[in-house]
Parts: structure tokens; C-alpha cells; sequence
């Protein structure tokens, strides 16, 4: 806290602001500080909201040990200054002694006897205030339930009486009658009993999150597996890093341990591995260990207990080390309670919690599905189908040699198996003239890892090592493979810099290395015929490359020019991978000058070729090739069996030889044209996880950025959201070394799918800070308006208008550098319409002064010769001012302004949008002047005619709310 508060309006005013922080540590601090401020002044009245202020910080911030005795001082201050508490004060006082018993419960130290002198000193004042005894009833089943006594007479004598004004909430009531029935046995009558609150009937600030946590299991009992699934996603995100609902999360763990989702347990760990310090409540904490103990003893049973865990801070800890202490932890904590209750129950429900096996293999809760083995240390990519690697060394590297020059995949293996033996310190290099010293085995390694390098788009690191390899080669008396490195080196690859000048400096650089590949061509004698192949193959790429940067015609010609050259000379030396490589690139060619036609000619030729004569590892990319040019000519059917038959051949070769992440992108393209957005969705997600595991990451979050933005669209919310938290908890994503904007994407992304679901305040904080950084974008002013005008409407939606209004001028003022006509304008009207709506007359001259701001950007498009994709700017303003007005009250007003919006509409046509923007402005208008200005005779004219001339038209669903109100102002005359 900045300042003290210097008298009791500052510190009500300070009360209010930590009221709105979440619950923790700074808000706790800043309560104790003002508690202490409070202390100061002569009025006993701020003191004690002060102190309900600091109780409720204590109690929500799992600091059971603390708020016993702030209530207890204002129990002090009650009894003394009774007159001090108003009704609303004395109603908080009886409330929290609930609060308290609560507290007493999950502290093993405090005695029983203790507990239940407590809980009799609240019947005995709750009796002398003449108060209902059902709450005092259920602290008191409660704590026969904590025990693990008999409940049932405890249950009776609370459930069966009325409900009083100091009654745990309906929720909350629900909850402890499904536990009851839970513990019975019975998960049909619990789930039953749930139901309003799982369905969102009943709600209150700790449900539906602590019920969902315990009706997780029920629900996988009893079949309901996919409502199962939509309740975790939900619920966690609501209990997630919340101290005071860590025994939640602990369920959330236990939950994903037994449907098959450990990798996602793990996540979700490393993400409330703040609770591991941060929770002072015993009883909670006990909770929350024996859910991760439940997670962690699942991961170390399937053989990874060497996985890292994010466990107690101060040290690193695998999956069984971190197992050990929590379980001696969690014991100690079970027989504490145990001993002070005189019963077995907490050691008999943790061992029960333990000893469950799974429900389920597998049951797909997200978007990114993982296993423990996409959580393991990276390590070399096993291959799914592979040739027999050789036992004998020479046969091994001969091999491996052999299939390089065929560009094989099966190469992969066998130089994963060389590198292996090479690093080993025993290793001893055969004396055989096959396969010649051991410089050039180094070489050749050297010369794959380039390879894999440019094949993860290190271009700089994939370069250095084709020259280091080259170097080697020249060492090992091979100047033709020497020459091939270095060709391989030359070629600049990577993305342009952006704009026109990018474009330019990357043709150029690529004129200049295919000036260099033809030097080195010419310069170079004793060429094998493959190794002369491959050059010409680079060739050719770098014109390809040329073309497809500039997108020149007259680059189009070069490129096949060259690749008739590879093609010659392979075909004269029988290579067949080169000839089919230069077929490939020479559709490629076609489809990139703009030929389509012409491309799915030659694609179609080369899997003929290919079928008959092979290489059949080349038959993947061919048809993903003609998949991209079907798409391309709209035949999006045609492409989609292309792309799908790829994957199926794809899946005959070794793991990571064949760009599958990019053929299932392209399968997710084919199926959005086919209107099967959910197929799509799974191919999105799929593509982004093969990237992820190929090491292409940004690759793979611009992938999950579509999928999330997609899910979103589909109404998918809590799979976005919960997608997103995954990949924003992503190490190099917290540490900031992956592209801040891509970040930002999906940061908006999120804060999109918070405001769809309805979380108006988390989505708030998030547009805000988006808002903030994206101000300091000067190279994209553009998107800092939108993201700024996004967070104005929001901030609006939760009636901060002067922070709205400060937002909008931020948007106004990026618009400037970067105009966005249409959005603006929206954003503008929609802030207008909320604020007279929320307002009504006090809201109306800061409304008006929005729309002016939308008439001047309406005003700027006409100069500009803008064209809205949407609604006219102007008519859609002239609308605004009939609504804003009439929010208003100022119905005269509001009416000319509709009139004007309708004859800047024109009379309706068969355009349906227009149709439907015309009947809204005509209903508006006949509401306005039928029903506010009371004139029901040319309200009626207006909609009798409106109705005619929709209906001639064929417009029957738009003239249903016009029928609607001409029938009430009827009705009323």
C-alpha cells in the first residue's frame, strides 16, 4: 500500500479497491495494513470493516490459524459496542461463525473438545438472538462427518429443517447433501442431488468448483464420461492455483491419474506448484497431497518415475522422489488428524483414495493430447517402421551410404545408430578401405545433422554444419562430397523480411546463390552421377525458391529450365529419385506461377511414375503436392481424399521423414471447405503436435493459435481455454523466448474465449494488460487499436466507463497511424449503446460523445473511399443515435434519427442481411413512436407496410417481432 489512508474515506475507498484483488498474499498484506490504518481514527465503525475485510482475506486465503482471531476481536468489539453494528454488520458477525468452526475444523492441534465447545457457543448465541438453529445443525453434522462418526442422526437434524436467513447458500447446502449420499454409496442419488448445481442453477463463490471436484469420479462411475470431461475443464480453471481450494486441485490430479491423462496431471502440477508452500490449512493440504501423491504414484507405476515434477521449491524433484515426500508428508498430516479426533477416518479415506485403480485407458479431456512420453527429455525420434539396421559395422556405414544416395528414409536409422557408436569411448574405427577413415564417417554424421538442422529451419546452424562437414570431407581425400556440402550450404533459405524490401533482398540473394551453385558446378570435376544430380537439384531449387519469393513470371521459365536439365541427366543415369524429384518440381513450378491446371497435370503423371516405378517414398509429398492444388482449384473433395491417402502412405515410413504436420494442416483446410469443422479441429491440433515434437515450435503454436481460434468459433470454449492455458504455461513461452506477438495471439485469443464463457472479470484483466503492451507496438499501431478498442467494449460490459473511455481514445489514437474504418466505428457504437443503456440520461452526453467519434471515422472512410465489408457506417450510426437516444428517454429525438437511418438504407431487396438490418431499424422506429410516444396509428402504417413488403419479398422470418408488436399496439388501442 502506497500510502496510508489519511481519514475514513480513503480507507473505505482502499477497502473497496483490495475487495476487487483475488484472493492471496498481496491482498492479505494489504488488509492486515489497513486494519492498522483503521486502528487509527476515533470511529469503531471502519475498524470493523477492517477487520470482516482481513477475516475474509485470512479465510479465503487458507490461513485457517488467523481468522479465529480477527473474529474474535470483533466478537470483543460486538459484545462492548453492540449499538456499532447496523443489521447488515450484525448479519455478517452471526454468519462468520461458521467461518470459524470451519477454521477449528482443519487444525489437527486444536482439541476436539475444543470444536465442540465452539460449536456450542454458537448455538447458545444464536438462541439468545432469537436466530433459526439449522445452521448451527450443520457445522455440527459436518464435524461428525470430519470425525467419521455415524452421520446419520446428524444428517436428519440438520437436512430436515427450514432454512433461515443465516443458512449456507443453496449451493453449498447441495454439495453436503451429495457428499452424504456419496459416502453412502450412492453416486445416482449424489449426482441427483448435484444437478443444480453442476447444471448452473445454483452457484455461489466456491461452487460449482467444489462440487464439480467431487462429482468427477460419480459421474466416470456412472457412463457420464463426457460431462465428466466438459466439468473438469470448467472447474478447474475456477480452482486452479487457489490456495484456499487446493484440496479441488488435489481431486482435478487424482481425477486425471485415473482416466489415462497423467502427462496432462503433471501440467496441471506444475501449475499449482505454488500450493505446495502456500496453503496453511492442514485439512486442505492434506487433500491437495493425497490427489498429486494419487498422480504421481500412477506416473511412477508406468515406468516414469524419472520424469521431472514440479514439487516443493528449493530443490528439483523427479516423479519419485517428489512421490516419497509427499506420501510421508500426507501420512503424517492423516494420523495428526486421526490422533486428535480419536478415529481412523482420514488414514482410511486417503488409503481408499490410493488404492483406486483406474477408470478408464484413456479418456481425451483437451484439445492437446499428450502422453508421459511427450513429457520425457527429448531424445532421438525411435522410427515407427524401419529396415533391419546391420549387426557389422562396415555393413552399417555402407549401408548407410547407400541409402543416403538414394535419399532413403531408412538412412535416418542407420545414422542414429552410427552416431550412438561413435560417441561411445570404446569406439574403434574398422580397417576396412570400403569404408574409409574414420574423417569421413565423421563427415557423413556431420552432413545429417545439417540435414535434420534445415529440416527444423536452423538455417544458420544447418549451413555451419554442412561446412564443417565439407572441411572433413576435403580432410578424407573426397572432393566431390566436400563440393556437395558446400552446395549445400549456399542455398539461403528461411522467410523474407517483411514487405516489398524483404521480397526484393531475398530474390536477390537467391539470383546470387544460384550463380554460385553453377560456379562450383562447373568448377568441380569427378562428380559421381548422384552427387552431380543432387547439384543440379540445388540448382533448380534456388530458382524455385527465386520464384516463389518474388512470385516474378519471368522467374518462371529459369526454374524450368533447370529442372529439364536434372531431369535429363538423371534419366540418362537411371536416378530415380532424382527424376522423380525433378517431376516434383516442375508441378511445383507450375502450381506456384499460377498454372493450376497445368500442376495437377504433372502431379497426376508423376503418380503414375511413381505407382509403376517408385521411389514409394516419395508418394506422400506428391500427393500432398496435388491435395494443395485441388484446394487451390476449389475441388476441395478431391483434395481431401489427395491429403488423407498421403497420411495413410505416410504412415509406411519411419517417424519424422515425411512433413506429416504439414499434410494435416492442409487436411484441416480441405475440411473446413467441406463445412466439418470438428475433423478439422483434430487435424489442427494434430499438425501442431507433430511440429511440437519435430522442434518447428513456432510452427506449432501459430497451429494451436488456429486450432484455439477455431474451437472458439465452434463454441468449444472451455477446450480453447484450457488449450491455451497449456500452451501459455509452456516453459520458453513464461521465459519469453518465443515471438511476443505470437504470445499476444494467443494471449487475445484467450481473453475471447474468458469473455464468451461469461468470466467477465478474468477477461477484463486480460484485455487491460494486452492493451498496455500492445501500446508500445510501433511497428503494428493497428492491432494495438483493435486489442485496445476490444477492451474498451469489455471494460464498459462491467460499467468502468472511464476506463472504457480512456481505452477507446487509445484505439482512437492508433487508428491514426493505422485506420481500422469498421471496427473502430463498431466499437464506438457498441460503447455508446452500453453506456445510455447502463446510464440511461446521466450516460446520454458521454454516449453521444462515442457516436460523434463514429461519425468522424464514417466521415474518414468516405474520404478514403473506404467500402465497409459489413453494415454502411452511416446508416448503421444514424441507428445507433435512434437507440442511444431512446435508451435515453429522448424519444423524438431517437425517432428522427431511425427515420434518417432508414432512408439511408433505401427500401429492402432480396438481400437477406439488408433485409434483416431494415426490419430491426422499422421495429425500433414502430416500438419508439407506438409505445413511447404513444402514437399507435403511424406506428402501425409503418409496420403493416413493412410486413407487406418483406413478405412480397420472401423475407417471412424477418417480419415475425414487426407481426409481434403490431399485434400488441393493437392490443393496447
Amino acid at each position: 500500500m502506497p500510502t496510508a489512508p489519511q481519514n475514513t474515506d480513503e480507507l473505505y475507498q482502499a477497502l473497496q479497491e483490495n475487495d476487487r484483488r483475488p484472493y492471496g498474499r498481496t491482498r492479505t498484506v494489504t488488509a492486515e495494513e489497513l486494519v492498522d490504518a483503521a486502528e487509527q481514527f476515533a470511529e469503531p465503525v471502519p475498524l470493523v470493516h477492517a477487520l470482516l475485510e482481513l477475516q475474509e482475506a485470512y479465510t479465503y486465503g487458507s490461513e485457517p490459524r488467523k481468522s479465529p482471531v480477527v473474529f474474535a476481536r470483533l466478537l470483543t468489539l460486538f459484545e462492548e459496542q453492540p449499538d456499532v453494528f447496523d443489521e447488515r454488520l450484525r448479519h455478517t458477525l452471526f454468519w462468520r461463525f461458521k467461518w470459524v468452526a470451519n477454521a477449528l475444523r482443519a487444525l489437527p492441534e486444536m482439541p476436539l473438545a475444543s470444536l465442540r465447545q465452539w460449536l456450542t457457543e454458537m448455538r447458545d448465541r444464536y438462541e439468545k438472538a432469537g436466530l433459526g438453529l439449522q445452521p448451527y445443525y450443520g457445522q455440527a453434522y459436518q464435524l461428525a462427518a470430519h470425525v467419521g462418526e455415524d452421520t446419520t442422526l446428524a444428517y436428519e437434524l440438520w437436512a430436515s429443517r427450514a432454512r433461515t436467513r443465516l443458512s449456507d447458500c443453496e449451493a453449498c447446502e447441495i454439495c453436503e447433501r451429495a457428499l452424504y449420499h456419496l459416502a453412502a454409496g450412492d453416486d445416482e442419488r449424489a449426482l441427483r442431488t448435484w444437478e443444480p448445481v453442476l447444471t448452473g442453477k445454483e452457484s455461489c463463490q466456491e461452487e460449482p468448483a467444489r462440487s464439480v471436484s467431487y462429482a468427477l469420479l460419480p459421474l466416470l462411475r456412472t457412463g457420464r464420461t463426457d460431462q465428466a470431461r466438459e466439468v473438469h475443464l470448467a472447474g478447474y480453471r475456477a480452482c486452479r492455483r487457489n490456495p484456499s481450494m487446493s484440496g479441488e486441485v488435489g481431486r482435478h490430479l487424482e481425477f486425471c491419474a485415473l482416466t489415462g491423462n497423467e502427462a496432462r496431471g503433471l501440467e496441471l502440477l506444475a501449475e499449482n506448484r505454488n500450493l505446495f508452500d502456500e496453503v496453511d490449512s492442514p485439512l486442505d493440504l492434506l487433500s491437495f497431497l493425497t490427489g498429486a501423491e494419487v498422480l504421481l504414484q500412477r506416473v511412477d507405476l508406468l515406468g516414469h518415475g524419472e520424469l521431472p515434477a514440479a514439487g516443493y521449491a528449493g530443490r528439483t524433484w523427479t516423479v519419485a522422489g517428489l512421490r516419497a515426500e509427499v506420501h510421508g508428508r500426507a501420512d503424517d498430516l492423516a494420523a495428526r488428524f486421526d490422533a486428535r479426533n480419536g478415529t481412523t477416518a482420514h488414514t482410511d479415506r486417503r488409503e481408499a483414495r490410493l488404492d483406486r485403480a483406474p477408470l478408464l485407458d484413456a479418456l481425451e479431456l483437451t484439445l492437446r493430447t499428450r502422453g508421459l512420453d511427450d513429457v520425457a527429455p527429448a531424445a532421438a525420434p525411435v522410427p515407427r517402421a524401419t529396415a533391419a539396421v546391420p549387426e557389422s559395422l562396415p555393413e552399417l556405414i555402407l549401408r548407410a551410404r547407400a541409402l543416403e544416395e538414394q535419399g532413403h528414409p531408412d538412412a535416418t536409422a542407420c545414422w542414429a545408430r552410427l552416431r550412438t557408436l561413435v560417441a561411445a569411448p570404446d569406439y574403434v574405427h574398422p580397417d576396412d578401405p570400403t569404408v574409409g577413415p574414420f574423417v569421413q564417417l565423421c563427415a557423413d554424421l556431420l552432413e545429417d545433422e545439417a540435414s535434420r538442422a534445415g529440416d527444423k529451419e536452423a538455417f544458420d546452424e544447418a549451413a555451419a554444419l554442412y561446412e564443417k562437414a565439407a572441411s572433413l570431407y576435403d580432410e578424407a581425400g573426397a572432393p566431390g562430397h566436400a563440393a556437395l556440402a558446400r552446395a549445400c550450404a549456399l542455398i539461403p533459405a528461411g522467410e523474407p523480411a517483411e514487405g516489398a524490401d524483404g521480397a526484393e533482398a531475398k530474390t536477390a540473394e537467391l539470383t546470387a546463390a544460384h550463380a554460385a551453385l553453377v560456379r562450383l558446378h562447373e568448377g568441380t570435376p569427378g562428380f559421381a552421377p548422384y552427387q552431380e544430380a543432387r547439384v543440379l537439384r540445388l540448382r533448380a531449387t534456388a530458382l524455385g525458391l527465386r520464384l516463389q519469393t518474388s512470385r516474378n513470371e519471368e522467374h518462371t521459365a529459369p526454374v524450368l529450365a533447370e529442372t529439364d536439365l536434372l531431369l535429363d541427366f538423371a534419366t540418362r543415369h537411371d536416378i530415380a529419385a532424382q527424376i522423380s524429384g525433378a517431376l516434383l518440381l516442375r508441378a511445383s513450378t507450375y502450381a506456384i506461377s499460377g498454372d493450376l491446371p497445368a500442376a495437377l497435370t504433372e502431379t497426376d503423371a508423376l503418380l503414375d511414375r511413381l505407382r509403376a516405378h517408385g521411389p514409394a517414398w516419395h508418394l506422400p509429398r506428391t500427393l500432398g503436392l496435388r491435395g494443395r492444388i485441388q484446394l487451390g482449384l476449389k475441388d476441395a473433395q478431391a483434395a481431401h481424399a489427395d491429403l488423407a491417402e498421403s497420411l495413410r502412405v505416410a504412415a509406411e515410413w519411419p517417424a519424422g521423414t515425411i512433413d506429416t504436420a504439414r499434410l494435416q494442416g492442409d487436411l484441416a483446410e480441405a475440411c473446413m471447405h467441406l463445412g466439418r469443422p470438428d475433423e478439422a479441429l483434430r487435424h489442427l491440433t494434430r499438425s501442431a503436435e507433430l511440429e511440437l515434437r519435430h522442434g518447428s515450435r513456432t510452427d506449432a503454436f501459430h497451429s494451436y493459435s488456429n486450432a484455439a481460434r477455431l474451437s472458439l468459433d465452434l463454441g468449444r470454449i472451455e477446450d480453447c481455454i484450457a488449450l491455451l492455458d497449456s500452451l501459455l504455461t509452456e516453459p520458453d513461452v513464461a521465459a519469453g523466448e518465443l515471438d511476443d506477438r505470437l504470445v499476444a495471439q494467443l494471449r487475445l485469443t484467450r481473453a475471447r474465449a474468458l469473455h464468451a464463457g461469461e468470466d467477465l472479470k478474468a477477461a477484463t484483466v486480460e484485455f487491460a494488460a494486452l492493451a498496455a503492451e500492445s501500446a508500445d507496438w510501433d511497428d503494428d499501431p493497428g492491432s494495438h487499436a483493435m486489442i485496445a478498442a476490444e477492451t474498451a467494449v469489455i471494460l464498459a460490459q462491467s460499467g468502468e466507463f472511464g476506463r472504457a473511455r480512456e481505452a477507446a481514445d487509445q484505439a482512437l489514437a492508433a487508428h491514426v497511424r493505422a485506420p481500422r474504418y469498421e471496427q473502430l466505428s463498431s466499437c464506438l457504437r457498441e460503447l455508446a449503446r452500453l453506456q445510455a443503456q447502463q446510464q440511461g440520461s446521466e450516460g446520454l452526453a458521454d454516449a453521444l460523445a462515442y457516436l460523434e467519434d463514429a461519425g468522424g471515422i464514417a466521415d474518414e472512410a468516405r474520404a478514403a473511399e473506404y467500402e465497409a465489408r459489413g453494415r454502411s457506417l452511416d446508416s448503421a450510426l444514424a441507428y445507433e443515435h435512434g437507440r442511444v437516444n431512446a435508451f435515453a428517454g429522448e424519444y423524438e429525438t431517437a425517432l428522427a434519427a431511425l427515420d434518417e437511418a432508414l432512408v439511408l438504407l433505401g427500401e429492402t431487396g432480396p438481400d437477406e442481411d439488408h433485409a434483416d438490418e431494415w426490419a430491426e431499424c422499422v421495429r425500433l422506429a414502430g416500438a419508439v413512436e407506438g409505445i413511447y410516444l404513444e402514437r399507435p396509428a403511424p406506428a402501425l402504417t409503418r409496420l403493416d407496410a413493412a410486413v407487406s413488403r418483406l413478405t412480397a419479398l420472401g423475407h417471412t422470418e424477418e417480419t415475425e417481432e414487426l407481426v409481434s408488436l403490431a399485434a400488441r399496439l393493437r392490443d393496447q388501442g
